[in-house]
This record gives C-alpha cells, sequence and structure tokens, in this order.
C-alpha cells in the first residue's frame, strides 16, 4: 500500500498540474520562505482543505478568465444557457403540428379582423407557433441589450466592494494565499465574476418569463431584432385552462393582440429606438448601493456562482434617480402606456364582431397586467425597472377618444412622428386631450399667419426699395447725361448765336 503524500507534496503536485513545473517551484519557494505551514491552509477562510478541490476552483476561475470576452459574448453564452435550463422547467413540450396550426389560423384571422380596425397594415414577418426554449432563443439579444449596462455597474462596484479594484491581489491577503494566487489579477476575475453573474440572473430571469409570455410582445418592449409574430402555444393553453371561455376564443383574442404590437414595430420607425434609447439611458445612470452590496457579499465566496446570484438578487441599486433618469424613466413609461393602450383599443374594435366573451378577455388581461409576475419581479430587482404600464387604462381612453372624433385614420397618424405624439401631461387628463390639441393648433396657425404677414411685408419693402433705388439711379445718370457738352447741345433760346 503506498503511502498518502504529505501536505506539501499535495500542494506541490497541485500547483505543478496548474502552473508547470518551474512556476511551481517558485510558488513553492515562495511559500517556504514566507514561514508559511502549508497545514495551514486549511484552516483559512474560504480555502479548500483538498488540494484537489483548489487546483478544479483555480482551473475554473482560470478558464473564465481566459475565455473569449468578445463584449461580455461569453457572459452571455452561459446566460443563455441558464435560460433554456429554467424555461425547461415544468416541461417545455415542441410545439405540435395541430398548435401551429391553430397559430396560423389564429394569426390570419388576426391580421384580417385588424385591417378592418386600424390603417397600419400587417407586419409581413413570419407568424410562427414556438416553444418556450425556441422564446428565449428569440428574445435574449434584445435582453442583453437591455441589461449589459447594468452588468458593468455591477461588475465595478462588486470589484470596488471586495477591495479588488485595482490590477493585483488585495492588500492584506495572507502571504501562503497570495503564493498560490500568484499571477491571478483578483479584479479582473472578480469584475468578471460580477458580469457572469448578473447575466445568468437576467437568463434566469428570461427563462421565468418564456414560462409566462403569449408572445413577444408581452413586456411592451421590442423583444424582436427582425419583424415577426410569435405565439406561444403551451402558455395560451395554459392560461385558457383557468377561465370560463372556449380556448379557441383565447387564441384568437392574444393573437389579435399580439399581431396588433407587430403592425406598431413593424411600421412605425421611431418606436422601437426610442423605446430602447430611454431604456439604456436609464441604465447607464444606474448606481449601485454600495452599502447594500456590502452587506450582501460580506460572507460569501465570490467564486461560488449561487452565491454571487443570491447576494444580486437582493436588490442592490440605489433608490436615488438622477435626472436624466428620471426623464428617461417618464418617456419610457408614457410610450409603454400608449402601445398599451392602443393595442387594447385596437383589439376591442377587431375582436367585437367576432368573439362573445371579447370584454371579459379584455378585462382578465388589464388585471393580469397590474398583478405582474415573478419574471417581472425578478426584471425589477436587476434592472431596476417597472416593466408594466401603470397609465394603460388613461391611453386606452385617450385612443377611445380620438377614435370617437376623429376615426382610427387620424388616431394612427399620431404614431407618424414623436413630435405629434400624446405626451405624458396628455395622459393626465386624456378627456381634453383632442380640445387642447386644437387649441394648440389654432395657436401654431395663428403665429404661422402672423410670420407669413411679416415675411410677405418685408418682401414688399424690399421689392419697392429696390424699385425706389434703379428708379434714383436712372435719374442721376440722366441728369448727368444731359449736363454734359460732349453728349447733349443746349436749347436754341438758351444759344445766343442761334437765331
Amino acid at each position: 500500500m503506498s503511502e498518502q503524500p504529505s501536505g506539501a507534496e499535495q500542494w506541490r503536485r497541485m500547483l505543478e498540474s496548474m502552473l508547470g513545473p518551474d512556476a511551481a517551484a517558485e510558488a513553492m519557494r515562495a511559500l517556504e520562505s514566507s514561514g508559511m505551514d502549508l497545514s495551514r491552509l486549511e484552516s483559512m477562510p474560504g480555502m479548500p482543505s483538498d488540494p484537489s478541490q483548489f487546483a478544479a476552483a483555480m482551473a475554473q476561475m482560470r478558464q473564465v478568465l481566459s475565455a473569449d470576452d468578445d463584449g461580455g459574448s461569453s457572459d452571455w453564452k452561459v446566460a443563455h444557457d441558464v435560460a433554456r435550463q429554467v424555461a425547461h422547467l415544468g416541461g417545455d413540450p415542441a410545439v405540435s403540428a395541430a398548435q401551429a396550426e391553430s397559430a396560423r389560423r389564429a394569426l390570419q384571422a388576426a391580421d384580417l379582423w385588424l385591417d378592418v380596425a386600424t390603417d397600419l397594415p400587417p407586419s409581413g414577418g413570419p407568424q410562427q407557433a414556438v416553444s418556450r426554449a425556441e422564446w428565449v432563443e428569440r428574445t435574449l439579444p434584445v435582453w442583453r441589450q437591455v441589461a449589459d449596462p447594468v452588468g458593468v455597474s455591477v461588475a465595478q462596484a462588486l470589484a470596488t466592494t471586495m477591495g479588488t479594484d485595482g490590477p493585483g491581489l488585495p492588500e492584506g491577503l495572507d502571504p501562503a494565499a497570495a503564493g498560490l494566487l500568484g499571477g491571478v489579477d483578483m479584479g479582473a476575475m472578480v469584475r468578471k465574476l460580477g458580469r457572469l453573474s448578473f447575466a445568468m440572473q437576467v437568463g434566469q430571469g428570461a427563462g421565468t418569463l418564456a414560462r409566462e409570455v403569449f408572445g413577444a410582445t408581452d413586456t411592451g418592449l421590442p423583444l424582436l431584432t427582425d419583424p415577426a409574430v410569435l405565439l406561444v402555444p403551451a402558455n395560451l393553453d395554459a392560461f385558457a385552462e383557468d377561465l370560463d371561455v372556449p380556448t379557441d376564443e383565447v387564441w384568437h383574442f392574444l393573437a389579435v393582440r399580439e399581431a396588433a404590437h407587430a403592425r406598431l414595430f413593424t411600421h412605425v420607425p421611431w418606436l422601437r429606438s426610442q423605446l430602447l434609447n430611454a431604456v439604456e439611458q436609464y441604465a447607464r445612470g444606474i448606481e449601485i448601493d454600495l452599502r447594500q452590496l456590502e452587506d450582501a457579499v460580506r460572507d460569501i465566496d465570490p467564486t461560488d456562482m449561487e452565491q454571487l446570484r443570491s447576494a444580486l438578487a437582493g436588490g442592490i441599486f440605489s433608490p436615488e434617480r438622477t435626472e436624466s433618469q428620471d426623464r428617461a424613466l417618464s418617456r419610457l413609461e408614457t410610450i409603454l402606456a400608449l402601445i398599451e393602450g392602443w393595442v387594447e383599443e385596437v383589439t376591442a374594435a377587431a375582436v367585437a364582431p367576432h368573439l362573445p366573451h371579447a370584454v371579459p378577455l379584455r378585462e382578465m388581461l388589464r388585471r393580469r397586467r397590474a398583478a405582474g409576475g415573478p419574471a417581472e419581479d425578478t426584471f425589477r430587482t436587476l434592472v431596476g425597472l417597472e416593466l408594466r404600464p401603470r397609465r394603460a387604462r388613461d391611453a386606452a381612453l385617450l385612443w377611445a377618444a380620438v377614435t370617437r372624433e376623429l376615426g382610427a385614420a387620424e388616431r394612427d397618424e399620431l404614431w407618424s412622428h414623436p413630435d405629434v405624439f400624446p405626451t405624458a401631461e396628455d395622459l393626465d387628463d386624456p378627456g381634453t386631450y383632442l380640445s387642447r390639441r386644437e387649441s394648440s393648433r389654432a395657436e401654431g396657425a395663428d403665429v404661422d399667419e402672423a410670420l407669413a404677414m411679416m415675411l410677405e411685408g418685408n418682401l414688399g419693402y424690399s421689392e419697392g426699395a429696390r424699385e425706389h433705388d434703379a428708379a434714383r439711379a436712372a435719374g442721376s445718370a440722366a441728369a448727368e447725361s444731359a449736363g454734359s457738352p460732349e453728349q447733349a447741345e443746349p436749347e436754341d433760346d438758351e444759344n445766343p448765336e442761334r437765331g
């Protein structure tokens, strides 16, 4: 029976496997010169007693640090895997042929019904039924765009809080640990782990949301990079099970909502950029509550991803917002509310002749929106944003008034440019929006008329002045011509020699 290698020999072998013989020998010399007994390593906080465990942990950290970090792509590959795993929890059945056909029929009918309710044409993109995991695949790139700026802030705050903000190792580290961690930039490692754990949290939220959504537009954000209309049959059926409404009606109602959203995002060019820019502006201004973060990570092992994820899920964002964030949040909430209100009004008009339970379905969707769900809570914790449109009812009243007074064509014309789009002040009093708009247009017309009169007056003055100056110049030239002896003779009565 072979003898168990000593503690020092175990660490030497471990270091050789990690660093190679030369670097391992140098690390061992550094440890020995420090006077540290290697047996003490087992009692260090957070240090595994088994060298092989430590070797595995360090190998994992080196793999993370050496991963090709093309703008954080390696982090989001992990987040993608987490999102798919969470989406599969509780089952993620593949879309059957019957479900695909039901989705196709419902979306085709939705476009026909919407043609009567809005002047905006169909989106023109593919109409698809997708599984929950497929929904993750299609939408995660936009979630990354929304969350990436926050992840960078979280990672930097984590490094600052843990005393690893700069390169190298933190001050006061035990010499033995410093020897073992030689060559590892702890600041870079902690920042990398912070970004990775945050991306995994977003992936978890996206996976949870995949089990609840009906299509790609439930949050109000444009989650698809290309025009398309999606339905998630597993979620539609689960929602219909709890309602005293035929499943077929539920499918048609939700298909109309999804198709109406798709028309907006496809044919209102400025809408997507305005929404995502507002989210990005808000996210870039987020400040991390360092005291809250310090409390959250005080007793955790930063190399333990599960502990990091739990810590970051505890609410680490500062409650204070900047003026820029307030403006961005106000703009975002207003646009989200107006999108939801328009979709609600247009859907109601489109389905009224076809679905007997249209009114209770509309109210059911309102209650669902107001209650929210665990996924929305996750994203509020992660990004600090409330994705539910708080003022959708006010927006619906505004769009209903515009439709009643002006018709669908002029209502939809308000989406033509952000300058003519309703504002947050209009949602404060939607009943008087049209009268205020007419008064504003009348004032604008008066200003335009006064400006035109001023311009016409200036033009008339200028032209008259030019004619007057031209006449004076001509008269001066004639007078000079008449007084020149080489060019003109005096009259007979003024010439004494002529008789």
